[in-house]
């Protein structure tokens, strides 16, 4: 049984809930409270972890054999402990009274299951849920690990319930893409102020696991430091913290007293005090905050904004130690709003090298025609890490949107059927060639580790087509600034690199930078969100059955 089949059986369990009156939004969470401890009972049992996290009592064995109605009160019981590390139990010395009895205190657990509740009230669909879990082939599971399994269930949820859920999701292919371009060194603290389920916290982990053999090639010191104080996030939803809590402690993350993600807003006071971080790897959430610039309450931000995105990166570059590096993943309107966005950008490119921007293709998000961008730049300069003025020299693009295949559930972005041949472009068929212009130093078939030499990285970049059918794509030499005065290899390119002199220019410090402009088709990135694509169609419709309506009276009065 791979994973994906586990995947989709623990997804099934969903048809239960909804039979007990679960809502749609509340199934992953109710989902895996129980599956959480089962995952640690199997974690323990195969020497995993390597002691069980969770008290006696609130383990899997004291609910797996149980039924009826004492099944389902147990259960309840069993969460109760387990969110305020209390038990309610029988007074020997009271008959007929309970009292408190202390059964944990562990905070990590506590966070994990705060105000953790079951909506279940029919104890036999508790019984089912249990019974499959236990028909589960877990040794299976095992080989991948369970905290990937977990993840799977996620990604699962954000795919179909195309809800909140895939506002904190990033795809996978995409975050192991930037995790292997930033390459990060154990020693280094890794950061996320908008974790959602800690994917690139747990994908940066896994890295360094790999290099290092699970990290058993490290000193006991230095082994704890990865597994207690490498890693720090910042989520403000509670319950998204649970998920990634809960995803960090099957990976065998654990961070500090409050867990590898903490919780609060980062645009507040939870953010102003996190410390300098080696590197920040983040997707903050896109809009505006709905209480404006009051909902932004930092007051160490140079630029007051509403914008959400534009207040994140502000905290993203500015919390960087000098050197450090960072991946974000933002929206197309932070590379182009006016006003504050402007100063934000020139900010950004006066304090860090803004090496490179990577435009991704619309349909890889959950949120359907969100167009996205993943921005790549390090504290201070090439040569002077300390450097707060004219850092950035040269901002190389990579365009992986324009007539790019249209990806989407049956067509998912990482899909190996679609893209480039792994003995051409490494380990991913449609990031790899972005990878392997990234950085030309080290093939991308291998991860060496190693201490990226951002410079030498740099000097060795050269523009190239790189993909997809780009050469072929009937370009309008003409349609841009960016086309002017060059070649027809570069025109047709999906890599180039542009000046800090030309962006200041030329653009007015608009990152809006586009060149593959197909005259001879519609390219889907230029469209219309579906929303508006929908309401277009819609309108037409209507409007052709009021004629037809008018057709018929017509025809009705001439008989």
């Amino acid at each position: 049984m791979t994973n994906n089949d586990i995947v989709q059986k623990l997804w099934n369990l969903c048809d239960v809930l909804r039979d007990d009156g679960i809502n749609y939004s509340d199934y992953v969470t109710e989902l895996v409270l129980l599956l959480f401890i089962k995952m640690v009972h199997e974690n323990t049992e195969a020497g995993v972890l390597k002691k069980h996290p969770l008290p006696e009592g609130c383990r899997w064995q004291d609910i797996n054999e149980k039924s009826g109605i004492n099944l389902l009160n147990d259960y309840k019981a069993i969460l109760f402990a387990l969110s305020t590390g209390k038990r309610l139990e029988a007074d020997p010395e009271n008959p007929g009274q309970t009292k408190e009895v202390q059964v944990h205190e562990d905070p990590l657990i506590s966070a994990i299951y705060a105000d953790a509740q079951t909506r279940l009230r029919e104890p036999r669909h508790l019984e089912q849920m249990i019974k499959t879990l236990d028909q589960i082939d877990w040794f299976s599971a095992q080989k991948d690990g369970l905290g990937d399994l977990y993840e799977g269930l996620l990604e699962k949820n954000a795919s179909e319930t195309k809800s909140g859920a895939g506002q904190y999701f990033t795809p996978r292919a995409l975050i192991n893409s930037m995790v292997r371009c930033i390459r990060p060194q154990t020693g280094e603290v890794i950061q996320d102020p908008a974790a959602g389920t800690a994917g690139f916290l747990v994908a940066a982990d896994q890295y360094m696991r790999e290099q290092t053999d699970d990290y058993f090639d490290l000193s006991p010191k230095d082994a704890d430091f990865q597994k207690n104080k490498a890693f720090v996030g910042v989520e403000l939803v509670p319950n998204t913290r649970r998920l990634s809590l809960m995803n960090c402690l099957l990976h065998g993350m654990e961070g500090d007293e409050e867990g590898v993600v903490h919780l609060g807003n980062a645009l507040g006071d939870a953010g102003k005090a996190l410390e300098s971080a080696d590197i920040i790897l983040a997707n903050p959430p896109f809009g505006t905050s709905k209480g404006g610039e009051a909902s932004n309450t930092r007051d160490d931000l140079t630029h007051k904004t509403g914008n959400k995105q534009l207040a994140f990166l502000q905290h993203i570059y500015r919390n960087l130690k000098p050197g450090g590096r960072a991946a974000v993943v933002l929206p197309d309107n932070v590379l182009f709003e006016a006003g504050v966005g402007t100063e934000v950008r020139r900010d950004l490119m006066n304090k860090c090298n803004l090496h490179t921007i990577l435009r991704l293709p619309t349909g890889i998000f959950y949120a359907q025609g969100v167009k996205t961008n993943v921005l790549f730049f390090t504290k201070g300069s090439a040569t002077d890490k300390h450097q707060e003025e004219n850092c950035t020299d040269n901002v190389w693009v990579y365009d992986l949107r324009t007539n790019m295949p249209s990806f989407g559930k049956r067509t998912p972005f990482g899909n190996s059927d679609i893209g480039f041949a792994a003995e051409d472009f490494g380990k991913d068929p449609h990031l790899g060639a972005f990878e392997k212009a990234f950085d030309p130093v080290v093939p991308v078939d291998r991860d060496l580790s190693r201490q990226p030499d951002i410079a030498t990285i740099l000097a060795a970049r050269t523009q190239g087509e790189y993909s997809f059918g780009a050469e072929e794509i009937a370009v309008d030499k003409e349609a841009t600034a960016e086309n002017k005065g060059v070649d027809n290899k570069l025109a047709h390119s999906r890599w180039r690199c542009f000046t800090r002199q030309w962006i200041s220019d030329t653009k007015g410090d608009s990152l809006d930078i586009s060149w593959l402009k197909d005259k001879d088709s519609v390219d889907a990135a230029d469209l219309p969100v579906p929303e508006v694509l929908a309401k277009e169609a819609k309108d037409g419709l209507t409007s052709a059955l009021v004629e037809l309506d008018e057709l018929l009276a017509e025809l009705s009065n001439e008989v």
